[in-house]
């Protein structure tokens, strides 16, 4: 069917209620918007569904959630998982509860139970609960950092990490065997509860995880000494984190913790943020705010999934507040763990740290210094959790730590996905420490530096929305496949790694070797004087993004060099 047909469908079949062809019938004479609704079905990628909400085949509403459910049900049955279950979480955002609904009662109608949590949880705390409840697969929706016009749908697999291949795959091949929409199952939800197939979660479930955080923690005597000393702001966005975040800091035993008052309750629209997202210094306008008010040491944000944190924190001879990138927090907290794990005797056999490959080279550094493995792996938190779960299937080694460069990172192994909650948790651990020691979190940030190198990231990004924006994406990866650039600028390409072809490509001698990595379409160029520059097309959004590296000897010549690397790719594009 064409799109025009499938407007049609969709406006008089009696499958679709009568909200959705009020809405339709309202975009009768929008021929555009018409064809953006219906040109394609809603893409179920590697992590599952994010759309805008609204009806129609490329949007989210309950009917692309159902049906897509369905056929993630299909895989649970064949895979022989539907006496496990299936746990399912939701967020703040428009529609969750609703769609969090349609899943269960979908899975439910197919035999599966569900245990869906009685109100908004963190993204974290969803792939915890499926694997204390023992769970073939879970289910958290939420378009995490995304415009108040989004929701998504992520699918994680029974060690509590997103799906990963050959699953990811399978699983996709199932949904989109999912052609018509009478075929999708559901049920009545007083049915379902009746029937043991739909269970309310929760306390239970939140007692556990906390209890699992407070393992992480190194130094609890410190806090205790320091708790009525350190000033926190934190604020959630509007989201996931408010309730958890509060209270691990509080059970710890931190006294000084001001949430930022407009940011504190669930809202969908988001109202003071443009966009809440960690990375968006707007984001914090607020936080600072009320960090100037109360003079702390510390400003924390979680994004509206809590799985990602952002920080400022006080540079007492400026008396401002400093931002610090997702690589910087997550080596604050890392160099933390491995310093005072080796300090205390408490470091496991074996220690290996996990990092993605565009997150900074200071982890392999600070990884090297404390005899720690480093492992590199694909972008994508998924493939950090996909080595937990070889760890503990070989004995090969023992996670201590994992990050990626976008402000998400895990301390323990109590989730297979990036955890803002004991994060926020070991971040007031460090805060604590420094302040014992008479030092800020700046000032520690700053000595590391000084130790391991003056390392400096930045990411380059352009969005291409719409029908066109995806094959103008293609053929810039395209071009730089069939036309690699030898050099950016003054910088030369010692190596080029196609993730796509799994080959690694020496310019100089024309030698090639294995990237050992799953395939994906991502162009990394190894450059001289310790930088390096990495293309990849998102999978959830209409972008292409270009990440950097560099290495310097003062923060002024990092920035100098950054800046000068960034010029010189768009340069070669």
């Amino acid at each position: 069917m064409g799109y025009k047909d499938e407007y049609q469908f969709w406006l008089t079949d009696a499958y679709f209620d009568a909200s959705t062809k009020e809405e339709l019938k309202s975009i009768e004479n929008d021929e555009k918007e018409i064809e953006d609704r219906f040109y394609k079905e809603l893409e179920f990628g590697t992590g599952g569904l994010r759309g805008v909400i609204g009806a129609g085949t490329n949007r989210m509403n309950v009917y692309t959630v159902r049906k897509a459910t369905q056929g993630l049900a299909n895989y649970i049955i064949k895979q022989g998982g539907e006496k496990k279950g299936v746990a399912i979480a939701y967020d703040s955002r428009f529609m969750s509860p609703e769609f969090a609904d349609e899943a269960a009662l979908c899975l439910a109608a197919n035999g599966i139970k569900a245990y869906v949590f009685d109100a908004l949880r963190p993204t974290p705390e969803l792939s915890f609960a499926l694997r204390t409840l023992g769970c073939i697969s879970g289910v958290v929706v939420t378009a995490s950092h995304n415009p108040p016009e989004y929701n998504g749908y992520k699918v994680y697999w029974e060690d509590g990490a997103q799906v990963t291949a050959p699953k990811d795959k399978e699983i996709i091949t199932e949904v989109k065997n999912v052609t018509d929409y009478h075929t999708v199952k559901t049920m009545d939800k007083k049915e379902a509860m009746e029937a043991g197939l739909y269970q309310v979660i929760g306390k239970e479930i939140d007692d556990a995880y906390m209890a699992e955080l407070k393992k992480q923690i190194i130094h609890p005597e410190i806090i205790t000494e320091m708790a009525e000393e350190i000033k926190i702001v934190y604020t959630p966005f509007n989201g996931t984190g408010n309730v958890p975040v509060r209270r691990i800091l509080s059970e710890l035993g931190f006294k000084n913790v001001y949430v930022v008052p407009e940011q504190e309750m669930p809202d969908p629209k988001f109202t003071t943020l443009e966009y809440p997202n960690p990375e968006d210094p707007k984001a914090f306008t607020l936080a600072l705010k009320l960090a100037k008010e109360k003079n702390a040491d510390i400003v924390l944000a979680t994004d509206p999934d809590a799985d990602r944190l952002g920080i400022y924190a006080l540079d007492t001879k400026s008396g401002e507040y400093v931002p610090f990138t997702g690589n910087m927090s997550g080596m604050l907290i890392a160099d933390y763990i491995l310093r005072e794990r080796t300090n205390t005797n408490t470091m496991p056999a074996n220690p290996a740290m996990v990092k993605t490959i565009v997150t900074t080279n200071m982890a392999d550094v600070i990884a090297k210094t404390y005899n720690v493995k480093l492992i590199e792996v694909l972008t994508g938190f998924k493939f950090i959790g996909e080595q937990i779960k070889l760890f503990e299937q070989t004995g090969s080694n023992h996670y201590v730590f994992g990050l990626e460069e976008s402000y998400g990172c895990l301390a323990g192994t109590h989730a297979r996905d990036k955890d803002a909650v004991v994060a926020v948790m070991c971040l007031c651990e460090v805060a604590a420490w420094c302040k014992k020691h008479g030092k800020t979190v700046w000032d520690q940030m700053l000595e590391m530096y000084e130790k391991y190198g003056y390392f400096k990231e930045d990411l380059y990004t352009i969005t291409l929305k719409g029908i066109d924006g995806s094959k103008q994406i293609a053929a810039i990866m395209d071009g730089l496949r069939k036309n690699p650039p030898k050099a950016f600028g003054d910088l030369s390409v010692v190596s080029m790694r196609d993730y796509e072809s799994g080959k690694v490509l020496n310019p100089e001698t024309g030698e090639e070797s294995e990237t050992g990595l799953p395939k994906s379409n991502v162009l990394y160029f190894d450059l001289t004087n310790d930088s390096w520059c990495c293309a990849r097309p998102s999978g959830t959004e209409p972008k292409i993004k270009f990440y950097m590296g560099v290495k310097g000897s003062s923060l002024e010549d990092a920035a100098e060099k950054n800046a000068k690397l960034t010029e010189n790719l768009k340069a070669v594009l």
